[in-house]
């Protein structure tokens, strides 16, 4: 995933400030100047095809293994190929890499649960659109600037405009979980970046997906049993791994390596655009006026506010969180 540092990192540089948003700032020598700021880009985009397509082809696996069953295959399957790719060193690490990976796992296994769960309830584009509110939360919290109260309102008035007033037309389970999905995402995106500063290449991410796949597996267990060790099954689930997991988040983490973790966000909001594609191209969910419209300024409010965070990092390197 990222290319292997001739140096180590200093620990300053891997340790995130009190009350600061760690920003996935280059490791040193693991960028070359040559990819300039295209690579990246290209990166972040193609992952997010990747995980939106995938998604659109675990609902249709859904009703052959539920959707705790179809999170269970996707991460163990994506566990087992980024083990045996990048057959990650386990010795040598400190508590705190250690800590940083456990909670990154976990993080990836409530990510993935709490989203499939609402997407078996709604469509695919309104659960990402709810679950984008997460990463323009942290985005809006990471910046005192009083503009950014603009974008948090015009996100609001598209969450208000995508649920029909009220949410009556959607299950509010499903948006729930959505909501849920959307704060695991947050919290995604800044372990993400903290595993990728603190290991070589993918083996931290190898080993989160571990953690997340040990996690999940006694849930899937018990809501799909026997299901789970279908040959169709298990072939569609792998193709879901690694079409959501191993190709998004292998090519993610090497961004995150690449570019500011706000400029990352930028193109994160974009996914619901992508979902929505996904399950009208897959799944033939089509979307009204009003949902395109609210879809619209979800994305608009969350590249307005990174953009603007982003104008700020220029002047100041890190952007600090308010205190708790």
């Amino acid at each position: 995933m990222t290319t292997r540092s001739a140096s180590t990192p200093s620990p300053s540089s891997t340790t995130a400030s009190p009350g600061a948003a760690p920003v996935a700032t280059p490791a040193q020598g693991a960028a070359p100047r040559r990819f300039g700021g295209l690579g990246p880009v290209g990166l972040v985009l193609s992952g997010g095809i990747s995980v939106q397509f995938g998604a659109a082809l675990a609902v249709t696996l859904m009703p052959r293994a539920g959707a705790l069953g179809v999170v269970t295959l996707r991460l163990f399957a994506a566990a087992v190929v980024l083990l045996l790719v990048c057959r990650p060193r386990l010795r040598g690490h400190s508590r705190t890499d250690w800590g940083t990976v456990i909670v990154f796992g976990v993080t990836m296994a409530a990510m993935n649960g709490l989203f499939y769960q609402a997407a078996d309830r709604i469509p695919l584009g309104a659960a990402v659109t709810l679950e984008v509110l997460g990463p323009l939360a942290l985005s809006v919290l990471a910046s005192r600037r009083a503009v950014n109260a603009v974008w948090a309102a015009l996100a609001l008035a598209g969450v208000f405009l995508l649920g029909g007033g009220g949410f009556t037309d959607l299950d509010p389970v499903g948006v729930a979980f959505a909501l849920g999905a959307g704060a695991m995402w947050a919290t995604y995106i800044v372990f993400s970046a903290r595993t990728g500063r603190r290991f070589p290449q993918a083996d931290g991410l190898a080993m989160a997906m571990a953690v997340a796949a040990l996690v999940f597996l006694p849930l899937g267990i018990a809501e799909s049993g026997g299901k789970l060790l279908d040959p169709t099954t298990v072939a569609l689930g792998s193709a879901v791994a690694v079409l959501s997991s191993v190709l998004p988040y292998t090519l993610e983490l090497l961004a995150l390596r690449r570019m500011p973790a706000s400029t990352f966000a930028v193109l994160m909001s974009l996914e619901p655009a992508l979902a929505a594609a996904a399950g009208f191209l897959i799944l033939g969910q089509s979307l009204s006026l009003t949902q395109s419209l609210a879809i619209a300024l979800v994305i608009a409010a969350s590249m307005g506010a990174v953009r603007t965070q982003v104008g700020r990092g220029k002047a100041k390197p890190e952007l600090e969180l308010p205190p708790a």
